[in-house]
């Protein structure tokens, strides 16, 4: 029986996705990366290879807000980072996108970083 490392199976996830979904200038592809410590939401042109617009959580400033029972630390961080991309996608007249999980299952931070977007305008 061979291995496989979780990268891996993330990596053969990401590419059944992306076969099937593409970003057009109109309606981008909404594209997340995490890791360990981070996430990072991108608005992809796939027709031309252009990167529209990107966002992280460090821009984020790291300050102690109201406190939801739901989310907490990474969670929330990649909440505020959906909302932060669909502010910056609104001011470009950007207004529906394309969901791309990366790969990862869609619960916990790649759903929040969804939720975030989706309550900041954008439409999937």
């Amino acid at each position: 029986m061979i291995k496989t490392s979780k990268q891996k199976n993330r990596v053969r996830r990401h590419r059944r996705v992306r076969a099937k979904i593409s970003g057009t200038e109109k309606r981008p592809r909404l594209c997340v990366f995490r890791s360990n410590k981070h996430i990072y939401a991108s608005l992809i042109d796939d027709e031309r290879n252009r990167n529209l617009l990107n966002a992280n959580d460090t821009e984020i400033k790291k300050t102690k807000t109201e406190k939801d029972p739901k989310l907490s630390g990474k969670v929330a961080m990649a909440y505020k980072v959906g909302e932060l991309i669909a502010q910056k996608a609104l001011k470009n007249k950007i207004d529906k996108v394309v969901f791309d999980r990366g790969g990862y299952k869609y619960h916990g931070r790649a759903k929040a970083l969804a939720e975030g977007a989706r309550k900041g305008g954008l439409k999937f």
